[in-house]
């Protein structure tokens, strides 16, 4: 057990012990255990990241021991450079979701943060598992906290999202779970993801599991067609669901793509490719147009997080390395933009009540503060240079474009889409004279928001200005990847 369980099983270890704390008169108490426990799993982050070594595509921090011996199944863990960043990126942003919810959650608080932190474990479980079933297990258990936080904290048709979210993501998993079984049998008895890369299937093989992987991972993404769950569940979760959703839960779906389809079915992925590159485009232009017409802020920043999502499949299944780490940097770069946008929408929501963009209008005459931060995270959704939403996008548009001119023209256009819907929205909630009582009455951010607000806009620029320590870490696996997927499997 070295940091990498740490890094799992402590954030799970202070959620249990939330859940132990039963009454609300302990909410005090409950709060400052939820941020030590998460501010602990972090630090526990940073000492990967301290030990982490450059230039190699090998998995690190590996710990592997037998789990359920009868089925050959391990305890199998590790990290590589296109794992490693959203370790921290998870415990990050369980920080910011404590803090979020420090004043506003005043009942059941230590169920609120205890889902938070057992959230937190199980995510990071998803990117460090090596072992099939591990994965599928932790893959499957985040959506219990999840669907728990949004039937018990959300709006007023909280138990439908729930139920829907539930659903969606389960459905495409249990297709993932026969393919899971039958590399298990293909592969003699292991559950290895590592040596599933290894084997021989033939055409038909690799298209079927292919899809069966499809079938999970584009649903939790959420791709074009199998994305409708994700603006309903968006609107009825809490502000903390919202950001902890926008910015992890939807990377899982994207990095299966790059742990299992990827490397174990390379030559379906090839001839599926366009497949993928055409509902990333459709994402990308046609669900961007959808959130222009949003009147609801939650939905129009949804529908803008499937349309970031089309960039990341798009630099993925382009095939070259400018691509798919340009798709990897953009995950992390959402994860903090974000849950910034939807934390930004849950401070309007606490004081006013309403997510109605018409509700709004002259805010910075009233909050100033607030109104810098959220000017920042706008610009940063629309891809502005200096800010971290830019470089992954660029990054992707610039592969696009050496794979196909018409490709990366047709990539480039969403940020004009980004840039409207995004733009449009902060001048109508932020900008001109204030248009109602409500918003007069508004009073600027308090210490707590402002250093939730601030930790996200510190990261956004650092982000933005200085991407190599990103690229760094994943250069060598990506590298990898590419040479991996240019040999053909098919016997």
């Amino acid at each position: 057990m070295g940091l990498l369980s740490a890094a799992i099983w402590m954030p799970i270890a202070f959620g249990v012990l939330l859940l132990a704390l039963g009454r609300d008169d302990q909410a005090r108490t409950v709060r400052w255990i939820a941020l030590v426990g998460a501010v602990l799993s972090f630090l526990v982050t940073l000492a990967l990241y301290d030990g982490f070594k450059l230039g190699t595509s090998a998995m690190q921090f590996v710990e592997n021991m037998p789990w359920i011996t009868r089925f050959n199944v391990h305890y199998h863990l590790g990290l590589d450079g296109i794992s490693f960043w959203f370790v921290p990126l998870t415990a990050f942003i369980t920080i910011i979701v404590v803090i979020a919810g420090w004043e506003v959650i005043t009942e059941r608080v230590n169920q609120y943060m205890g889902a938070f932190l057992i959230l937190s474990g199980l995510m990071i479980g998803v990117f460090s598992a090596l072992d099939g079933i591990l994965f599928y297990v932790f893959f499957e258990a985040t959506l219990i906290p999840m669907y728990i936080l949004i039937g018990v904290w959300g709006g007023p048709n909280k138990i439908y999202a729930a139920f829907k979210f539930f659903l969606y993501t389960l459905l495409g998993s249990l297709l993932m779970l026969i393919a899971l079984i039958y590399l298990y049998t293909k592969s003699g008895g292991s559950f290895d993801i590592l040596t599933w890369h290894k084997l021989p299937l033939s055409a038909k093989e690799q298209t079927l599991l292919f899809f069966a992987f499809f079938a999970a991972f584009a649903v939790k993404v959420p791709m074009f067609p199998v994305h409708t769950w994700l603006p309903d569940v968006h609107v009825e979760a809490p502000t903390g669901g919202s950001a902890v959703l926008a910015a992890i839960m939807l990377k899982l779906g994207a990095y299966g793509f790059l742990r299992f389809s990827m490397p174990i079915l390379p030559d379906a992925s090839k001839e599926w490719a366009w497949l993928i590159i055409a509902l990333s485009l459709i994402a990308v232009i046609y669900v961007g147009l959808v959130a222009m017409v949003q009147q609801d802020m939650k939905k129009l920043v949804a529908y803008s997080s499937v349309a970031h999502m089309g960039f990341v499949t798009l630099g993925f299944f382009i095939f070259n390395p400018l691509g798919i780490a340009g798709g990897i940097v953009q995950m992390i770069a959402h994860g903090f933009v974000s849950a910034a946008m939807f934390l930004c929408i849950g401070v309007l929501y606490d004081r006013v009540h309403s997510r109605e963009i018409a509700s709004y209008g002259g805010v910075v005459n009233t909050m100033p503060k607030f109104a810098a931060f959220a000017l920042l995270f706008a610009m940063a959704n629309c891809g502005l240079p200096g800010t971290a939403g830019f470089v992954g996008e660029w990054m992707v548009i610039i592969g696009a474009i050496q794979y196909d001119f018409m490709i990366g023209l047709a990539a480039a256009s969403a940020l004009i889409f980004g840039a409207a819907y995004t733009l449009w929205m902060f001048k109508r909630v932020y900008l001109g004279p204030v248009t109602n009582d409500d918003v007069k009455g508004l009073t600027d951010i308090n210490g707590r928001e402002f250093l939730m607000l601030a930790l996200l806009a510190a990261a956004v620029i650092w982000m933005g200005v200085y991407p190599k320590p990103f690229t760094d870490v994943m250069d060598a696996s990506v590298t990898d990847l590419i040479k991996h997927i240019a040999v053909t499997k098919l016997k």
